[in-house]
């Protein structure tokens, strides 16, 4: 076979992405623009030169004799990882075999974008190291090329998408004398002609393929036992080129040394320094954690973060997307576990960031490519609402460093109020309604932003709050329904109250569909719960010993809590589909849904404001980890399932790590040195302290027509747009007109009806007349007056506190 014959097979199998399951994941402090991550022993998915776009599926090894002996490392499942200190992303990887030892140094080069890789190979004299690269050049692994190409005398390993764009990627090798490493190299088709498909055919490497693609391409090259690889990413093959070879031409030990030493500063500079309370353990999971929000921010967007250095169930699809989007809620959890650790200035780049890529109406993308563009075309009010907590709580720290936040808090606020309290999605983008959670976090950026909008529109939006407050329990509570006479409770917080709820007491009993189910659930509102009204008590809006709330925290403890091996956690809500199907296939659109380590954390918070030991929370999140300290979005549930690498209480096949749990763990090992959550804003707090407000107006709201106000208040009829409100009371009597007045910056316009003298039981009818057409709306109103308590929750609830 001539070295210059093109490999056959092609386009190859259909290309998948790496397992989730990752070991560590990795970047330098320097200017490189390179991100790798580490899954059983060997490099995963290397990103460039965005934190959005990975370029390669993995990069293994093989050892081999030449006489039939070959073993693929990663199938070993026999290594172990090693960091200078914890939080350092400079790893040690040691495979054993009973016939040899092979041994990885992995670094990325600070000042090029660069993964450096010192391979050391003990045992047997026979035994020979080859390399495995998978490309995925642009994000894919369709219609890639690859080439053993020449570069100024060396041989160098090429890959690239002509068709998908301008990076390259180039693997080169040096022996200890710094020459050209590589021996016998080739290039096939995934599947058919691969590295992979030569040894397994033959026991050794016969193939020598010049070239192969396009296609879901490969590339294998022979090693000597002592060497070191550099796989560069460039514009361009000689670009990419020129950079592993430069790299190489530098002892190990220097970027080894610079990575190190970057990191142990930045370490250094952490509030987490302070955290006194931890075990040494788990002082080590917080330094990781640390190093892994770090990790996940991009060079060329400061401020911008993904959700997670894995593709969820990667190994089973090809889509690029996966978890290396932006969404705002992950972004905002993730600047306040930054904020919390002293990275005011990381936090800053953050709210920066976020206000480069806020819409003009004010609301923000379900979530989106670094660049802004967006990618699910979703609306989720607790996403508008997080950004100008995050505002409020640098302003909280005097930490806004110049910023001009007054702009986008208000076109945020306005948003919140033209469109809640329902949402269009809750926090898991799945249904529209009244969330506790959405609710709690709107709530809490109403109050918080209060103090960074024009003086006009403060006290509007902090009367909306208090209204919303009042009315929490009447939208997302339910009494006496089958499952709380099951459970023996009096009442609980639903997980989503169906946009119907602000004029139909019967609401509850509505069906609300629950996504990613095969079967097409859809349970009445009032038999699905889940953990969020957490958020109530994390945000002060309500007493962790408050009644209802004990009440629900007994019914998510029956429905979702599972007390694995690693301790407890808690699924997200009653049959959720999110997650491995019963025999640990993984989710393909439907599945059952699995415990998440991040309400673990969120419990844990609880607990602190319970008056009880969060630590054991903590603890049980660490012990969920992966080897290398990465936090999972969610753990298996169920008995073992060895063949999918599935146990109970470990990582399941969804993402990891999820850059939202390593915030939670951060975030809670903080609170724990203190007497509330460290991501609450004062405002927010002292404003309600867990006691229900009583409100001084009701606000009705065009988008959120209610049925029923309190006596006693006069009523806000807010609209969007300038109009004449005609109205009366008791079926139209004594009728009147007034026109709105616009709020500014908040984009509604307000008519107050002076009706704080009216009782209990009376009547309140009105329609209005657009400004702009002279049209009526063609619709009547009538908002029926009860006495404060019953629009605030059923008489059935019980008003006095209790141990929960």
């Amino acid at each position: 076979m001539s070295d210059a014959e093109a490999a056959p097979g092609g386009p190859g199998i259909e290309p998948t992405w790496s397992s989730s399951a990752k070991d560590i994941v990795g970047a330098s402090l320097g200017p490189a623009r390179l991100w790798f991550t580490i899954g059983h022993g060997i490099v995963n998915e290397v990103y460039y030169p965005r934190i959005d776009t990975p370029q390669i599926r993995d990069l293994g090894f093989i050892v081999a004799d030449d006489r039939g002996l070959w073993r693929e490392v990663k199938r070993l499942r026999a290594y172990t990882l090693e960091t200078p200190a914890p939080g350092i992303p400079a790893l040690r990887i040691v495979h054993v075999h009973e016939r040899f030892t092979l041994t990885l140094r992995i670094v990325g080069d600070p000042r090029r974008d660069v993964l450096l890789i010192e391979l050391t190979l003990q045992g047997e004299a026979a035994l020979r190291p080859y390399a495995l690269l998978a490309p995925h050049v642009g994000g894919t692994g369709h219609d890639n090329v690859a080439e053993v190409a020449d570069y100024g005398g060396r041989r160098v390993l090429c890959a690239g998408r002509p068709s998908g764009g301008s990076t390259c990627l180039a693997l080169a090798a040096v022996d200890e004398a710094q020459r050209d490493a590589w021996g016998r190299a080739s290039a096939g088709f995934v599947g058919t002609s691969d590295g992979w498909q030569d040894f397994d055919r033959h026991g050794a490497m016969r193939w020598q393929y010049a070239s192969a693609g396009p296609g879901n391409v490969a590339l294998t090259g022979e090693l000597p036992r002592r060497c070191v690889l550099a796989l560069a990413l460039g514009a361009s093959p000689e670009a990419a080129a020129t950079l592993a070879i430069g790299a190489l031409t530098q002892p190990f030990e220097l970027p080894w040394r610079q990575q190190i030493d970057d990191w142990q500063r930045w370490h250094a500079g952490l509030v987490a320094q302070s955290c006194t309370l931890l075990s040494a353990p788990l002082r080590a999971q917080l330094a990781v954690s640390a190093m892994t929000l770090r990790v996940h921010q991009d060079k060329i967007h400061p401020g911008a973060m993904v959700a997670s250095l894995s593709v969820p169930w990667g190994n089973s699809r090809d889509e690029r997307g996966g978890y290396h989007l932006v969404w705002p809620r992950d972004l905002v959890e993730c600047a306040g576990a930054l904020l919390g650790l002293g990275q005011q200035a990381e936090a800053r780049d953050v709210l920066r960031y976020l206000i480069a890529s806020q819409h003009a109406d004010g609301h923000w993308n379900q979530n989106q490519w670094l660049g802004g563009k967006a990618y699910w075309g979703g609306v989720q009010l607790d996403e508008v609402a997080f950004p100008v907590l995050l505002a409020a709580l640098l302003a909280e720290h005097d930490a806004l460093g110049g910023i001009e936040v007054r702009d986008m808090v208000q076109r945020a606020l306005g948003f919140i109020v033209r469109n809640g309290p329902a949402t269009e999605q809750d926090r898991w983008e799945e249904d529209a309604g009244v969330n506790t959670f959405t609710l709690a976090v709107s709530i809490a950026a109403l109050v918080a932003g209060a103090g960074l909008v024009e003086p006009a529109a403060r006290e509007f939006v902090l009367a909306l709050a208090d209204d919303w407050n009042s009315r929490i329990e009447s939208y997302t509570a339910v009494y006496g329904s089958a499952l709380a006479r099951r459970l023996g409770v009096a009442g609980y917080y639903v997980r989503v109250a169906p946009p119907a709820i602000f004029c139909d007491d019967r609401a509850l009993q509505r069906s609300v569909p629950i996504k990613n189910r095969a079967e097409g659930a859809a349970p009445a509102a009032e038999e699905q719960v889940s953990t969020d009204a957490l958020q109530l008590v994390r945000f002060g809006l309500r007493r962790a010993d408050d009644p209802l709330v004990c009440d629900t925290v007994k019914v998510i403890d029956a429905l979702l809590r599972v007390d694995t091996p690693s301790g407890p956690a808690w699924r997200r809500y009653n049959g959720d589909g999110y997650g491995e199907h019963d025999d640990g296939a993984p989710f393909d659109g439907s599945g059952g849904g699995r415990p998440w380590p991040l309400l673990t954390g969120e419990r844990g918070h609880y607990e602190l404001l319970a008056g009880r030991d969060a630590m054991p929370f903590l603890q049980a999140m660490a012990d969920m980890a992966s080897a290398g300290g990465m936090l999972p979005e969610q753990v298996w549930d169920s008995a073992p399932v060895p063949r999918r690498r599935l146990y109970p209480g470990r990582p399941s096949g969804s993402a990891m790590p999820l850059a939202w749990t390593h915030a939670e763990f951060v975030k809670l090992a903080l609170s724990c040195h203190g007497t509330r959550p460290c991501d609450c804003p004062t405002s927010v707090w002292e404003r309600y302290g867990g006691r229900r407000p009583t409100p001084k107006v009701t606000i009705w709201l065009e988008q959120a027509p209610l049925a029923r106000a309190a006596a006693g208040l006069d009523v806000l009829v807010c609209l969007r747009e300038p109009a004449l409100v005609h109205w009366g009371i008791d079926g139209w009597r004594e009728r009147t007109d007034v026109r709105t007045e616009s709020l500014i910056g908040l984009g509604v316009h307000v008519a107050r009806l002076p009706v704080a003298t009216l009782d209990s039981g009376q009547s309140i009818d009105f329609t209005w007349r657009t400004q702009t057409t002279g049209e009526w709306t063609g619709v009547d109103q009538r908002l029926t007056l009860v006495a404060p308590a019953a629009q605030a929750a059923p008489a059935s609830a019980d008003p006095s506190p209790r141990v929960c």
